[in-house]
């Protein structure tokens, strides 16, 4: 890391929908899924405003495959990683850009709807991928 460069992303939301995995030719697992945050405030006027912003979240390696087996459409999820903004060219040869979370870590919290309960296949995805049993 640079002196004075920090890129580090913490997000606490919801996956819009099952993820996406598949392997790579190397054999290492990677997952996609995006993942909605929200805010909500009020007017001016009064009004109750909420808007959603959605983030690319993209995991690789073990911690992928716990995501893929695990994870599921609502489920609320804590993420924490980097960010990183790839391009390339479409078949038009038009330049394209997204912007992504590279993720290192992830817990996931519960179902969207659950009253604060963590679901029965909740797994930190920090545990040691060789474990003994």
């Amino acid at each position: 890391m640079q002196k004075g460069s920090l890129n580090k992303v913490l997000l606490i939301g919801h996956l819009g929908a099952d993820p996406e995995s598949r392997f790579m030719t190397s054999g290492s697992a990677v997952t996609n899924f995006s993942l909605a945050t929200n805010e909500s405030w009020k007017s001016a006027e009064g009004d109750s405003k909420d808007k959603t912003e959605w983030h690319k979240v993209v995991i690789f390696g073990k911690k992928a495959e716990t995501a893929a087996e695990y994870m599921k459409k609502g489920q609320l999820v804590f993420i924490e990683g980097r960010l990183q903004t790839r391009s390339w060219e479409d078949k038009d040869k038009v330049k394209r850009y997204t912007t992504e979370i590279l993720c290192d870590n992830f817990t996931m919290l519960g179902r969207k709807g659950e009253d604060g309960g963590t679901s029965s296949a909740q797994k930190d995805a920090d545990q040691e991928d060789d474990l003994p049993f």
